[in-house]
């Protein structure tokens, strides 16, 4: 039945020789992979007004200029990346790049930053697109907790069910975004045009919590603690140099494509909604976000206004796929080097990394309970790490272009080294004016998880070592006969064929019976020898005077191993019942499961392994 439920919501399983069938084209590709990029326009926007409120009309006016800075970064970073894209087509980013030029330690800062990256663009893309909707309508401002959540398991699901099926959800809702707000950039110039610039208000509405008494002047402080926020818009750029394995052939020219594609509609929706903003002086009200505000001052509350708001919230709810998409395979290749659990690396039925997937999404699920579905609070995380990663991943291009030294590397080794430049100086900004503000959280959780990287690693390393064919290996070679030690609880048949098994491995076996209640040994031995069961096993009855049954059995098992005198080796054989049906078991005491890991995991004293062997016995229907 849970197999079948299973293939119900995730789809059957698909055969490994599928794998290259479940790759991407260009435009199920820009709807998979940009998303983030796309969708940043609504929090990255959100973020420079209310950066630049605090200092009214006057900060306002300096919305469009920071936005051309952002883009001019933007265009820099993906000429850097479409040579990423060529040198590593095997995917990978940040964390292949660094680690392969600049070491292991620079590899792991670049991968623990790119992680949380994914993170909190998983837990900011569904807050944000609450927010959306809450916007429209008010009442489910109180609920953008539970609604994040719904989201984000919905998103989930889909990743779940495969690539190609995720790519496929993801088409309508993102290209249905960039038709409306193209649309609105396109109506919102004609607008303009007809009705000329318009002028702030006097007294410009602030959301409550973040009301000051007095406006703060425009100071330079002010402006790159806004560029920092609105520095978030370049969040998931790099989310196509990690994912170039999933491109239809030629890889490497489609996602090259890909990328340049999506910068330029980045760059058009990101400076197209601001600079209509600044130049129409649209203010947002105290629970509404500034993209809100500008498409009702555009269409008015009417339908066009609620599809725009709808479309804002279906690609923010898709953008956090880019993450899907990308921590996945991240870990997966940290994984095959040793620094993450090997289970992360695996391909689950629907040739996707299911374990990789559900990791993110219960990391995401937690950010937003414990910042309350809150965007605004989660900003101040988001730029750090994405930064680092960028800063580290072009300074290792500029290693790679100068060890190769093939033709032309001097102007692309320049490229990237501008890059490094250009995003380190952001990363500092960044780090300074939001390091109070939460930053100093990420900038602390880089190292703890480089810790735990390079701990893990250590572990498969010594497991390695201790596994490992050597001079002193013992010979192969037959043992003696095991004596059999099994637990009863009764004269049954499911003790009959435990008993037939142990007869047929070994000439001398115990069964020990644990008096759970008092004075209950005599009747056991008594219907022990009465079945003749004692022609063929000894029964050894062990008093329990705090009616435990797995502390004295395990007991008398280490005892009857230091009283064999010839050095046999004890196996502990368990016979067990298995009811018809799955809740037949809440029927009945499951104490084989843990008995069974108190053997496995109890280490014994001098260091001998034990063998445990399980005798099931089927009950019918």
């Amino acid at each position: 039945m849970l197999a079948h439920l299973r293939h119900l919501v995730f789809g059957s399983p698909l055969p490994s020789a599928d794998l290259g069938e479940t790759r991407l084209d260009k435009v199920r590709a820009l709807a998979a992979l940009s998303p983030d990029a796309l969708a940043s326009v609504a929090y990255a926007n959100q973020e420079i007004y209310l950066g630049l409120l605090v200092a009214g009309a006057a900060g306002l006016g300096h919305a469009f200029s920071l936005a051309v800075v952002i883009s001019g970064l933007l265009a820099l970073l993906t000429l850097s990346y479409r040579q990423t894209i060529a040198a590593y087509p095997s995917g990978g980013g940040s964390y292949t790049v660094a680690r392969e030029n600049l070491g292991d330690l620079p590899g792991l800062v670049a991968a623990a930053a790119l992680l949380i990256d994914y993170v909190l663009n998983a837990a900011v893309s569904v807050t944000a697109g609450v927010a959306a909707l809450a916007s429209a309508f008010p009442a489910l401002w109180a609920h953008r907790t539970p609604l994040s959540l719904a989201l984000l398991l919905l998103i989930t699901l889909i990743n779940l069910r495969g690539m190609r099926e995720a790519g496929t959800a993801m088409t309508i809702p993102v290209y249905l975004f960039l038709a409306t707000y193209l649309g609105l950039i396109a109506w919102g110039i004609g607008v303009a045009l007809v009705q000329g610039p318009g002028a702030f208000p006097a007294v410009i509405p602030t959301p409550a919590e973040r009301q000051a008494a007095v406006l703060t002047p425009v100071t330079l402080f002010l402006l790159l603690r806004t560029f920092a926020s609105g520095a978030t818009a370049l969040t998931g750029v790099e989310a196509i140099s990690n994912a170039v394995p999933v491109f239809k052939e030629p890889a490497v020219r489609n996602a090259q494509r890909t990328m340049a594609a999506m910068a330029i509609l980045m760059a058009v929706l990101f400076l197209g909604t601001i600079g209509l903003t600044q130049y129409l002086a649209v203010v947002a009200g105290p629970e509404e976000t500034i993209l809100s505000a500008l498409a009702r001052r555009l269409f008015g509350s009417g339908p066009v206004y609620l599809l725009i708001q709808v479309a804002t919230l279906l690609v923010l709810v898709v953008a956090a796929n880019t993450s899907y998409t990308g921590f996945p395979r991240v870990v997966s290749l940290m994984a095959r080097d040793g620094f993450l659990p090997r289970q992360l690396r695996a391909v689950g039925d629907r040739l996707v990394f299911s374990n990789g997937i559900l990791l993110l999404a219960g990391l995401a699920a937690l950010l937003v309970v414990v910042f309350g579905g809150d965007t605004h609070a989660l900003i101040p995380l988001f730029a750090v790490g994405a930064f680092l990663a960028f800063t580290l991943s072009q300074a290792g291009m500029v290693v790679h272009w100068w060890r190769e030294r093939g033709p032309g590397w001097a102007p692309r080794a320049a490229l990237n080294g501008l890059g490094a430049a250009a995003t380190g100086v952001a990363l500092l900004v960044i780090g300074a004016s939001k390091f109070a503000g939460g930053a100093w959280i990420v900038i602390l959780l880089i190292p703890l998880m480089v810790l735990l990287f390079r701990s893990v690693r250590r572990h498969y390393a010594e497991v390695g070592r201790q596994l490992r064919l050597s001079d002193d290996t013992p010979p192969v070679g037959c043992a003696q006969h095991p004596t059999v030690v099994m637990p009863v609880a009764g004269v049954h048949r499911g003790v009959i064929a435990a008993l037939n098994y142990a007869c047929s491995i070994a000439d001398d076996v115990i069964a020990v019976y644990v008096e759970l209640e008092p004075d209950t040994g005599a009747t056991m031995r008594a219907r022990w020898e009465a079945a003749g069961m004692d022609r063929v096993a000894r029964l050894i009855t062990v008093p329990s005077p705090y009616r435990s049954l797995i502390g004295p059995f395990l007991d008398c098992v280490e005892r009857l191993d230091e009283e064999s005198v010839d050095g046999r080796p004890v196996t502990v054989l368990i016979p067990e019942f298995v009811p018809a049906r799955w809740w037949h078991f809440l029927l009945h005491n499951q104490t084989a499961l843990p008995l069974k890991w108190a053997l496995v995991y109890r280490r014994h004293r001098h260091g001998k392994s034990r063998a445990v062997i399980d005798v099931p016995f089927y009950l019918r229907d």
